[in-house]
């Protein structure tokens, strides 16, 4: 409760009719999960509060107090019998702090228990509360009522002044008393005495209807009001067994209520998108012109061989700009699963469908910026498998960065790993060392490399033509020693080489077509289709990674 965790986009009556939609029974219609959720509104003194939205850093929103009232309605929205809160009021100012306790009064008033704990309330606070229970190293020193709190105090020995707040004196006392050397034994041992004695004189005072009365017995008297509308009511006396959460909708109801979340969300905010669209057409830009109708002479071929390592390394490092999205959803979903709202799997797969269109605007952008204007080879045909492979290389870079939020702890520590392991990538991809030339001991990594796969698949999409030459006749020395000798003198050399080799060599000869270029980069292991395929393949693997990663990190651990 110390960490209001909520989508910041969303409204506070779309977060609460979320909420409805995952943890109210599925039997409940749609009319009867908005008529709880606006009386719940009004239950929380949310009213004037309904249709703003929740805001964070970049986007005013709800106040602290109003926000941590949503909170609280996420944990209510079912009607529980028993709600256990921990310190809902740290970190608000004394007016919003009780408004929020004046609201779990409410709450309690309306049948349900509530528990919380709390540091130093107000005089005001103290007057909400029907009852206090001080610990002292994990032992009770005092349980009851607030307003018998002087009584106790001035029977222990040390009445409490007039002028001081009677938890502060409560407080200050019980530290006082944990330093000494007996410790706070004799306060312990005399609260037990008081609270017999004032059991056995009827004194009790009753604050409310459930008050004196036992945990079992309250919790009885909260089912016969109706409490718990979401999980069962039969006999308190069931089985631990029969009584573990269930998942109140199927896993394809889950599916469309986590994604019309996710889609609502981000699309309130356009300039997270726009900064990616924005990087993606600026690096597009940047590439088209600085290779702008690249030649099929050497010097083309090996300016064709970057250009294709930085645009499918590109594709990687933009998607590292969604990461400190994924880890504040990280920290929601912890919450939300551990009350079973929903299934994991389902979230997962409704996470995945949701970067989708996304990563395919993004691909078409840098397809179309680049590939005409740099003059790849293929016609259309050629640009949709360029467009393919690009979506799924931003496929494989996206599952890959979910997968990192699943397990990093923070945003700084996620970028470091993200740009070291996209560097080992690009380095192992064959674009610096063909594969035959990586030693022995490093060539798994290649294999490993995501950037491998989208490289050689983008090669063998503009060098597959048989019918294409690359390098004619005085154009093989052109990367040699003898690049800049006249072209005369060349050709003598042709002729001269030709008489050697018995082989008629001229100025128009092709000496390297596509194919000759593929096995020179050591392309030729695996066809671009299944480049293609197992670069999607890497972005499902990553996304199972990813089920097991909140399988594992979040199984019983709340936030």
């Amino acid at each position: 409760m110390q960490d209001d965790l909520l989508y910041p986009m969303l409204t506070v009556e779309e977060t609460l009719m979320f909420a409805a939609e995952f943890r109210l029974p599925r039997t409940l219609s749609k009319s009867k999960k908005k008529l709880r959720v606006q009386a719940l509104i009004d239950q929380l003194g949310l009213r004037n509060a309904a249709k703003t939205i929740i805001g964070d850093e970049g986007h005013r929103g709800v106040s602290g107090g109003e926000r941590r009232r949503v909170s609280i309605g996420i944990d209510i929205i079912h009607d529980p019998i028993i709600l256990f809160l921990d310190e809902p009021t740290s970190g608000l100012d004394s007016t919003s702090a009780y408004m929020v306790v004046k609201v779990l009064q409410r709450i309690a008033q309306s049948g349900s228990i509530v528990i919380m704990s709390i540091h130093q309330p107000s005089y005001r606070i103290l007057g909400l509360l029907d009852r206090m229970l001080f610990l002292s190293r994990g032992q009770t020193v005092y349980s009851g009522s607030p307003m018998n709190l002087p009584h106790f105090f001035a029977d222990f020995g040390h009445p409490i002044p007039d002028s001081e707040n009677r938890t502060e004196f409560a407080l200050d006392l019980i530290r006082e008393l944990e330093g000494s050397p007996g410790g706070t034994k004799s306060l312990v041992e005399f609260n037990k005495t008081w609270q017999n004695t004032k059991r056995s004189n009827q004194n009790l005072e009753t604050v409310t209807p459930t008050h004196g009365l036992s945990l079992k017995e309250a919790i009885s008297a909260s089912i016969s009001r109706g409490k718990l509308v979401s999980g069962t009511t039969s006999d308190i006396h069931t089985s631990p067994a029969s009584m573990v959460p269930t998942y109140a909708n199927p896993f394809w109801k889950e599916m469309i209520v986590l994604s019309q979340r996710s889609f609502t969300n981000s699309w309130r905010v356009p300039e997270l998108f726009g900064i990616r669209l924005g990087a993606i057409v600026v690096t597009g830009f940047i590439l088209a012109t600085m290779f702008w109708q690249l030649d099929d002479s050497p010097k083309g071929v090996q300016e064709r061989l970057g250009f294709f390592a930085f645009a499918m390394s590109t594709t990687f490092y933009t998607c590292a700009d969604a990461l400190p999205v994924f880890l504040q959803e990280r920290y929601i979903f912890m919450r939300e699963t551990a009350y079973n709202a929903y299934r994991r799997s389902s979230y997962c797969l409704s996470h995945a469908i949701v970067s989708l269109p996304a990563l395919i605007f993004l691909s078409f952008a840098f397809a179309a910026i680049t590939f005409w204007a740099v003059g790849l080879d293929g016609g259309f045909s050629g640009f949709l498998f360029y467009f393919a492979i690009i979506l799924a290389s931003f496929w494989a870079g996206n599952s890959f960065v979910t997968f990192l939020s699943g397990v990093v702890p923070s945003v700084m520590l996620g970028y470091t790993i993200v740009v070291a392991i996209l560097a080992y990538f690009l380095l192992f991809s064959g674009f610096f060392m063909n594969r035959d030339r990586i030693p022995p001991y490093w060539i798994w990594f290649h294999y490993l490399s995501l950037v491998k796969y989208p490289y050689e698949a983008v090669l063998q999409n503009e060098f597959d033509d048989p019918t294409k030459c690359f390098v004619k006749g005085i154009q093989m020395f052109d990367n040699s020693p003898l690049g800049n000798v006249p072209n005369a003198l060349k050709e003598k050399l042709l002729n001269t080489m030709s008489n050697t080799l018995n082989v008629k060599i001229s100025s128009s000869t092709c000496v390297t077509t596509g194919a000759d270029i593929l096995v020179q980069q050591g392309i030729t292991d695996l066809s671009k289709m299944s480049c293609l395929w197992i670069t999607i393949a890497w972005g499902f693997f990553f996304r199972v990674l990813f089920y097991f990663s909140l399988l594992l990190g979040s199984k019983n651990k709340r936030r």
